[in-house]
C-alpha cells in the first residue's frame, strides 16, 4: 500500500463560517496551549507537586535537624505559712502573708535519629517524582482530549459541508422536477418525492447543526472558556504516516508515564520495606538545655535560690519486644513490594497490549483510507453522471437518489477513515509518551468541492 498522508480539505472557509461568526480563528496548538493553561485540573495537579516538592524539603530539616524549645515562667505566691523545725519543736514559726516568686528561663535542644528516617526522606523524593509524573500523565490526557475534541470538531463542520453539498443537489433535483411538474413533461408524484427527500436532507443538515454546537461546548469545556465563547477552527487534519511499532514499544517503555508511576511505585514499596525493618535498629536521642532558675522566699530556710548552666545527656534505645507489631508490619510491607513488582508487569503487559490494539486500528483504517478514496472517487463521478442523466430525463428520480445517496455515504465513510487514523495516532503519541513530539510531513491533499 502506497504511504498516504492526507490533507483534508473538505470546503471553503466561508461555508463553515456559517457557525463562527466573527470567531477568533483557534488552532490546534493554541488550543492546546491554552488548554494547559486554563485547564483547573492541570492547575490542581500543578498544586500538588508543588506540596510533594515541598514535603521533602521539609522533612530534610525535621529530620535532621535539633528542635530547640525557649521557655520563661516567672510565677509569685502569697500564703500564711506555719513553719515546725527539729531544732525548736514547741516554738513553731508564723508568717501570715508571705511572698514568694520564682523565675526560670531555659533553653531545651533535643535531637532524635532513628535509622528509618533515611528511607522515609528516600520516600519523600520518590513520592515527589510520583506527583510530578501523575501531573504529566494528567497534562497528556488532556492534550490527548483537547486534540481528538478539536478534530472532532473539524470532522463534523466537513460532515456538516457534505451534507450541504447533497442538499445542492437535492435542490437541483427538486427545481427540475417542479419545472418537469409546470410543463406536464412529469406528474405530480415526481415533484412531491423530491420536495420530501428535500426536506429530509435539509433535516439532517440542521441536525449537523446542532453536533457542530456541542463540540464547541466540549472544545470549550477543556479550555474552561465559556460554553457560548465562539471560535473557528482549522478546517484540515494531518495524518502521521511514519508511525512503526517497535519504535513506538521502545519510547514507551522509557516514557509512558503511567508505566514510570508503576515503577516508582515498587520503589516506594521496597523503600516502605526498608523503612519497617529498619525499626528493629536502635535509636539514639540527644539532649541538652540551659536553666536558669531563681527563687525568692519569706518563708522557709532558703530566702533565695539562684541556679543557672547547663545540662546535656543521650539516651540509646532498642526496642526488644512490641507484641510482634514489627513483625506483622514487616511481613505486609514484604507483600506490598510484591504487589508493586506484579503491577509494573501488568502495567507493561497492558501498555504493550494497548499499544499493539491502536497500532492494528490504525494500520486497517489506513487500507481502509485508501478503499474509501477510491470508492469516493467512484461515487463522485457516478453521482455527477446521474444527475447530468436525470436533467436529460434519461433517468428517473430513483435512479438519481441513489447516487446521491452513494455519494453521501461515500464521503461519511472517508471522513470516518480519516479521523479514525488521527484518533488512533493522538492514542499511540500518549501511550508512548510522545504526545508533543512531531516529525517532518509529506502532503497529499484531498479536496471535495
Amino acid at each position: 500500500m502506497r504511504k498516504l498522508l492526507l490533507l483534508l480539505v473538505l470546503s471553503t472557509w466561508a461555508t463553515f463560517s456559517l457557525f463562527a461568526q466573527d470567531g477568533e480563528i483557534l488552532d490546534l496548538e493554541k488550543a492546546v496551549l491554552m488548554g494547559l493553561e486554563k485547564n483547573y485540573g492541570i492547575k490542581i495537579a500543578a498544586n500538588n507537586v508543588v506540596i510533594a516538592e515541598r514535603d521533602v524539603k521539609i522533612g530534610i530539616g525535621s529530620f535532621f535537624m535539633p528542635v530547640i524549645d525557649a521557655n520563661a515562667i516567672r510565677s509569685f505566691s502569697n500564703e500564711d505559712v506555719e513553719q515546725t523545725f527539729v531544732t525548736n519543736p514547741d516554738n513553731p514559726t508564723r508568717i501570715d502573708g508571705a511572698k514568694s516568686n520564682t523565675e526560670n528561663y531555659s533553653i531545651v535542644g533535643f535531637y532524635g535519629f532513628r535509622p528509618e528516617t533515611i528511607y522515609t526522606l528516600k520516600r519523600l523524593g520518590v513520592m515527589a517524582d510520583m506527583s510530578d509524573l501523575q501531573a504529566k500523565v494528567l497534562v497528556e490526557n488532556t492534550v490527548a482530549a483537547i486534540s481528538n475534541a478539536y478534530f472532532r470538531l473539524v470532522l463534523e463542520s466537513q460532515r456538516y459541508n457534505v451534507l450541504r453539498t447533497t442538499l445542492d443537489l437535492s435542490q437541483a433535483r427538486l427545481d427540475i422536477a417542479k419545472a418537469r411538474y409546470e410543463l406536464g413533461g412529469a406528474g405530480r408524484s415526481d415533484f412531491l418525492t423530491a420536495q420530501v427527500d428535500y426536506n429530509a436532507d435539509s433535516s439532517l443538515l440542521t441536525n449537523q447543526e446542532l453536533i457542530i454546537k456541542n463540540a464547541k461546548i466540549n472544545i470549550n469545556e477543556l479550555l474552561a472558556l465559556p460554553p457560548s465563547t465562539n471560535f473557528v477552527v482549522n478546517d484540515t487534519i494531518v495524518i502521521e504516516t511514519h508511525l512503526g511499532l517497535e519504535e513506538l514499544m521502545e519510547n514507551a517503555a522509557m516514557n509512558n508515564k503511567l508505566f514510570l508511576l508503576a515503577q516508582r511505585q515498587e520503589n516506594d514499596a521496597f523503600l516502605a520495606l526498608k523503612e519497617t525493618q529498619a525499626l528493629r535498629l536502635p535509636t539514639i536521642n540527644l539532649n541538652g538545655a540551659y536553666n536558669n532558675n531563681t527563687l525568692k522566699s519569706e518563708a522557709g530556710f532558703l530566702l533565695q535560690n539562684q541556679r543557672q548552666g547547663f545540662n546535656y545527656g543521650a539516651t540509646l534505645s532498642l526496642n526488644i519486644f512490641t507484641g510482634f507489631t514489627v513483625n506483622r508490619r514487616i511481613q505486609n510491607a514484604k507483600v506490598q513490594k510484591l504487589n508493586a513488582e506484579l503491577a509494573v508487569k501488568d502495567m507493561e503487559i497492558m501498555m504493550n497490549s494497548d499499544i499493539q490494539r491502536a497500532y492494528n486500528t490504525y494500520l486497517t483504517n489506513k487500507e481502509l483510507l485508501e478503499i474509501e478514496y477510491v470508492n469516493y472517487k467512484v461515487a463522485t463521478e457516478n453521482a455527477d453522471i446521474a444527475l447530468e442523466r436525470f436533467r436529460l430525463g434519461i433517468s428517473d428520480y430513483l435512479q438519481f437518489r441513489d447516487a446521491q445517496l452513494n455519494l453521501l455515504t461515500a464521503e461519511n465513510r472517508l471522513l470516518t477513515a480519516i479521523f479514525n487514523i488521527k484518533e488512533m495516532e493522538i492514542e499511540l503519541m500518549r501511550l508512548s509518551g510522545r504526545i508533543f513530539f512531531q516529525e517532518g510531513k509529506e502532503n497529499f491533499q484531498l479536496t471535495i468541492d
